[in-house]
């Protein structure tokens, strides 16, 4: 129940994905002082006739973009967690239950003057993006600060638990990183106090000590973020989704780079190859594409049509 005095409100949260290749985007709308935040608005049922004829409205009117593929991301209702309010003005004594929404466009377009920006997804979270090797700023800032952290006295669940949640979060002591781990990454330097939201939201007295962490969003939009991360990680091994943010004619490598950027890792360039020709998702057309410096490259595409219906897997991520 609410508390006395205290209204419910459902929220609307789009977070929208693209690849452009080297760079995961994602689409944010600047907020006063230097946050961004997810295109984000309430559900009025007197206009909206479904949740997501609402959460269209929302996106159209904040960031001037027409979604195209969009799935139910998750419902976040801690309490607490939508303090302060994104982009809700005069909500501020009322609980605010958020439902997230995962969109995809395979191009990163700029929309309208005054509507959204595009915005690569690891200047939120730079520690996750190990394409060029693990980020020094893990072993340099984080490491150290979060076994400070875990080293306090009176540390809730005690001093051994925490060290175990770093070790397990940040792949130390012979555990191995795991890219599913992002939300419980940020979760752990959040309740750390090493992320600006902490000191925000009153978590913490002044600003966290050392580096910053990631750009800041508002209210908990980076938490929603990094949800709709490891879902995407997650739905490119089981489902063809990934192809959702290809164009209409793409390269091998192409569609390399941008898994690659997805999941934050370099690949195994022979083992994927083989495993995406046994998928039978992808045909050639006979066209070429000119690379500047090297050999024309042939263009595919996705075979959506004959795999219409059909049970399918998604895309294997053998590592380097």
């Amino acid at each position: 129940m609410a508390m006395a005095g205290q209204s419910i409100v459902v929220g609307l949260n789009a977070v929208i994905l693209a690849a452009d290749t080297e760079h995961p985007q994602v689409l944010i709308v600047p907020q006063a002082g230097s946050d961004v935040a997810l295109p984000f608005g309430p559900f009025d049922p007197a206009e909206h006739r479904t949740f997501e004829i609402g959460l269209r409205r929302w996106v159209a009117e904040q960031a001037r973009f027409q979604l195209g593929y969009v799935e139910q991301l998750y419902t976040f209702g801690d309490r607490g967690r939508e303090a302060p309010v994104a982009a809700m003005s005069g909500l501020e004594d009322s609980r605010i239950i958020s439902i997230g929404y995962l969109g995809l466009t395979p191009v990163a377009a700029p929309p309208p003057e005054g509507g959204g920006q595009w915005r690569g997804w690891y200047s939120f979270f730079p520690w996750e993006d190990w394409r060029a090797g693990k980020p020094d700023m893990i072993d340099a800032d984080i490491v150290p600060r979060l076994k400070a952290w875990a080293d306090e006295a009176g540390a809730p669940g005690g001093r051994a638990s925490r060290h175990d949640r770093v070790k397990q979060a940040f792949g130390l002591d012979g555990a191995n990183w795991n890219e599913q781990h992002a939300l419980d990454r940020f979760e752990l330097l959040y309740e750390a106090g090493l992320v600006d939201e902490a000191e925000r939201d009153g978590q913490i007295d002044g600003p966290p000590t050392g580096p910053r962490l990631g750009q800041a969003m508002a209210s908990d939009h980076r938490r929603i973020l990094a949800t709709a991360i490891i879902r995407l990680r997650g739905k490119v091994r089981y489902r063809p989704i990934v192809f959702e943010l290809m164009p209409e004619l793409f390269t091998l490598s192409a569609l390399q780079q941008v898994v690659e950027g997805i999941v934050g890792y370099r690949l195994h360039k022979q083992n994927f190859r083989r495993a995406l020709d046994r998928t039978g998702f992808v045909e050639g057309t006979g066209k070429m594409e000119a690379l500047t410096g090297g050999r024309p490259a042939e263009l595919f595409r996705y075979r959506r049509e004959a795999l219409a219906g059909l049970p399918s897997l998604g895309l294997a991520t053998p590592r380097l």
